[in-house]
């Protein structure tokens, strides 16, 4: 019995020990979100799109490929997206949206990825 009550302090020990280590870090790019965008054709375009999500404040860094038709948007840490929002101030800004699609990567993996296509 006395084996039965030291196993179980030790698993409640153990539990509150857990409980208080902190939960590890999102993922890098977690709530990173990519929107195809149709309308854009030049760097003036980019540039609008750009100055409108940047005034947003969850918004924070951004990667726009006018060539891939791609606007990729990274929350600022502690923040998340919404994506109705994003979507609403590209289509305002004149653009359509044909799709919104969460990703893992980071802003600057999508960079590259695509530099590399």
């Amino acid at each position: 019995m006395k084996k039965i009550l030291t196993a179980l302090a030790l698993g409640a020990a153990s539990l509150t020990a857990l409980a208080q280590t902190p939960a590890p870090a999102a993922a890098a790019g977690a709530g990173t979100v990519k929107f195809a965008v149709n309308g854009m054709v030049c760097a003036f375009c980019a540039q609008g799109i750009e100055k409108r999500l940047t005034k947003m404040s969850e918004t924070g860094p951004l990667y726009i490929n006018l060539a891939q038709k791609v606007v990729a948007v990274q929350p600022k840490p502690g923040k998340s997206i919404d994506v109705a929002k994003v979507k609403a101030e590209i289509i305002e800004a004149g653009y359509e949206v044909t799709s919104a699609q969460p990703v893992p990567q980071t802003v600057a993996a999508i960079r590259a990825e695509m530099k590399s296509k």
